[in-house]
């Protein structure tokens, strides 16, 4: 390579990008740690600590704390005080690190991009073959980072924003109605629904076996079982007619078929009945969408979504950033006739399908 035509400005400014990238990387570790041994917890109401005192707080060994928190620190994950030598965590620091029910509860998202370097030898085969990887392949930190992490933000948005922007659904769940969740994971979002509106009835679908268990664990110790059922079924043929509504969340883009799950929506829905899909943020254009979301949005959908797709025939390969555009083509050529977006967060989309 001929380096004589090297910028050195745009060189030492693309370089600090990448370290910070791989700083990044470095410090997803250190968070993950903070989470399970309930360092960040133990912060939270502390006020300033030594390394000392969160080491005897935590039980851990204080020559690690204190390494830890310097990582932290340097992070701008903790604040350090150097005339006390002692670190303290912020109430907005708290909030993202410390607080599990918080919506922007961060640490358990780490467990994705652990899954993805466990996965990396099969998407090198998946490049080189054309092959796919199905959801039901991939490292089991996948699962539980993904549920926990899309949990936070669903009891963020789903109750207080999301379903009122929906025409007239509220209504119907409070006078009952059935509801299927298509994709439910670990149910997460269906039980946030089931325990808010008493008088329906959910119907949870996924083709993760181990999910559908979780998910039906979480149904008994929600209390919610009564109502709310977890079975095997691929988004194309799950049992039912008459549902009031059918929920698509973040995972029609994953189908290897999303037109077919579309058309086979149009036939269980109940007359009036509304379908609410919840997708990735994303612009219709590749240009508008070069940003840090977008950014981890076309990862994910390299190793996971676009894989899952292609495992599943690939008749349609939409991606985590397909956008409204091609969202609504998929539910017009389906039957729809109503297609709008009701709501969105820097994170989703959230749009209504109706016939």
């Amino acid at each position: 390579m001929d380096t004589s035509t090297i910028d050195h400005a745009k060189l030492d400014a693309f370089m600090t990008r990448a370290i910070g990238d791989l700083s990044a990387g470095y410090g997803g570790v250190m968070v993950s740690l903070g989470s399970k041994l309930g360092l960040y917890k133990a912060m939270a109401d502390a006020g300033p600590i030594s390394p000392q005192e969160l080491a005897a707080r935590t039980g851990c060994a204080e020559r690690y704390i204190r390494e830890w928190l310097n990582a932290q620190a340097a992070g701008g994950y903790v604040d350090y005080d150097a005339a006390s030598n002692a670190y303290a965590l912020s109430p907005e620091q708290a909030l993202v690190l410390a607080d599990e029910a918080s919506p922007v509860y961060i640490p358990h998202a780490w467990n994705v991009p652990a899954s993805m370097w466990f996965d990396e030898d099969k998407a090198v085969d998946a490049f080189r073959t054309g092959s796919g990887v199905a959801w039901g392949d991939h490292h089991g930190r996948l699962y539980c980072g993904v549920a926990a992490f899309y949990r936070n933000a669903y009891r963020g948005s789903l109750l207080s924003s999301w379903l009122p922007a929906l025409d007239g659904v509220t209504q119907r769940l409070d006078a009952g109605i059935t509801v299927a969740d298509v994709g439910c994971g670990h149910g997460h979002s269906t039980l946030l629904i089931a325990d808010a509106y008493p008088n329906s009835r959910f119907r949870g679908f996924d083709t993760h076996a181990d999910s559908v268990r979780e998910a039906s664990r979480n149904a008994e110790t929600a209390g919610c079982a009564q109502r709310a059922r977890f079975d095997v079924a691929r988004a194309d043929d799950y049992p039912g007619r008459d549902y009031g509504l059918i929920c698509f969340f973040d995972c029609l883009h994953d189908l290897g078929d999303p037109l077919g799950a579309a058309r086979h929506a149009a036939e269980a829905l109940a007359p009036g009945g509304t379908v609410m899909l919840v997708e990735p943020f994303a612009n219709d254009r590749v240009e508008d969408n070069l940003s840090p979301v977008a950014r981890i949005y076309y990862a994910a959908s390299t190793m996971l979504c676009c894989a899952h797709a292609i495992a599943e025939g690939g008749h349609r390969v939409l991606g985590a950033q397909a956008g409204e555009a091609q969202l609504a083509e998929v539910f017009r050529e389906a039957g729809f006739q109503h297609f709008r977006r009701a709501a969105e967060t820097p994170f989703n989309l959230v749009l209504e399908a109706r016939l």
